[in-house]
């Protein structure tokens, strides 16, 4: 198979390929063809590309001849308007609110692969882009927390007498929250966890952190795919009146809350954040999808009235985008080594993982919550 990367846009530095990930679909038997310049995000040269085993082409011309074109953000419509009948469009392509983008694969008749799809599975791991990146998060939640913070994290004792620890509360102990806690306790917090799921109070105490329960009443836990389950209103409105209570006595926030295929829902309204100590940081890990605070700004720092700083900075993986484009670009390779056997795709029908990632294919959208979207928006 002939395959591409397209050039991240200019807000994103993470790449699909890497000469790590290169060498390996060589040896694989792929053929890898790269546009001039494509690694200059990474201060990657042409001649590092190719070394690995890359061939360097105009950039122009990079989608000449391709079958498998790899991506880290939704390509734009018109991106994919020269793409032959039948291309793989592989990568990060937010089907529920990249809607133009998934109307433009349909309609070019690309087989879309949504790696935000793939299976909630232990052996699926390796491919979970979505994971991979969500850990990143919440570790540069953390340290843009420390930056930002006007005291320091661990406990100090010196002759001037003794510093307590920053508090710092994680709400949401999915991927991402659970990287944040390791990391915050690492830098010496005292750290508290929340999430809907009890069943993750466990995971919360094994890394140090003290788990805090909420009375909301009604179901809660997850979804078969191991997602948090979504509240009621009643339900979100209790927890916000009780999660106010320990926002106001934390030096950090950080929220990590989303439900796939849906808006962030709203956990921290304007109340709980000022109840917070002037100095105090917020950073919302689900400001891309409308945010869990109230006063978010997506891609932007506000300092409220009250001196309380909301982090609203996305895509936090891409801060740290050499790891993020290692461990994305990795992600890639698994898959494509998973799927395709001697040049063709594994059936959908025979396959779990091509059947859960297959967004289009033939002309239509599988997914059926996505094509119901589409269709109530057309």
């Amino acid at each position: 198979m002939v395959l591409t990367a397209l050039p991240s846009p200019p807000e994103e530095r993470r790449l699909a390929l890497v000469p790590s990930a290169i060498k390996r679909l060589v040896a694989l038997e792929h053929e890898v063809r790269l546009g001039a310049g494509y690694g200059a995000p990474l201060h990657l040269s042409d001649d590092a590309l190719a070394e690995a085993g890359a061939t360097i082409v105009p950039a122009e011309s990079a989608l000449d001849g391709a079958e498998i074109v790899l991506v880290v953000t939704p390509p734009a419509p018109e991106a994919l308007a020269g793409m032959p009948k039948g291309t793989f469009v592989v990568g990060f392509l937010d089907p529920f609110f990249a809607l133009p983008t998934v109307r433009a694969l349909a309609d070019g008749g690309l087989r879309g692969m949504c790696v935000e799809l793939m299976p909630r599975s232990t052996y699926a791991q390796k491919m979970d882009a979505l994971s991979s990146q969500a850990s990143l998060a919440g570790y540069v939640a953390v340290v843009l927390a420390a930056e930002r913070i006007d005291k320091v994290l661990p406990m100090m004792s010196t002759p001037a007498g003794t510093i307590p620890p920053a508090r710092v509360f994680v709400v949401g102990v999915g991927v991402a929250g659970l990287q944040a806690i390791a990391t915050a306790k690492r830098l010496g917090a005292r750290v508290e966890a929340y999430d809907t799921r009890p069943s993750v109070a466990e995971q919360v105490r094994s890394l140090g952190a003290r788990f805090v329960a909420f009375d909301l009443g009604g179901e809660q836990g997850e979804t078969e795919q191991g997602y948090a389950r979504a509240l009621t209103d009643e339900q979100l409105a209790r927890q916000r009146e009780q999660m106010a209570k320990v926002v106001a006595q934390s030096d950090v926030v950080i929220t990590t809350a989303q439900v796939f295929g849906r808006s962030a829902p709203r956990i921290l309204d304007a109340a709980a954040i000022a109840g917070m100590k002037p100095g105090s940081v917020v950073v919302d890990l689900a400001a891309a999808t409308g945010g869990n605070v109230e006063g978010t700004v997506a891609g932007e720092e506000i300092v409220t009235d009250g001196g309380v700083r909301i982090i609203g900075l996305h895509p936090l993986p891409a801060s740290v985008a050499r790891d993020a484009s290692a461990m994305y670009a990795a992600n890639l390779t698994f898959l494509i080594e998973h799927a395709w056997v001697e040049g063709a795709l594994k059936p959908a029908s025979e396959d779990d993982v091509v059947d859960a990632v297959l967004l289009t294919d033939d002309g239509a959208v599988r997914y059926e919550a996505v094509r119901a979207q589409m269709e109530a928006s057309a």
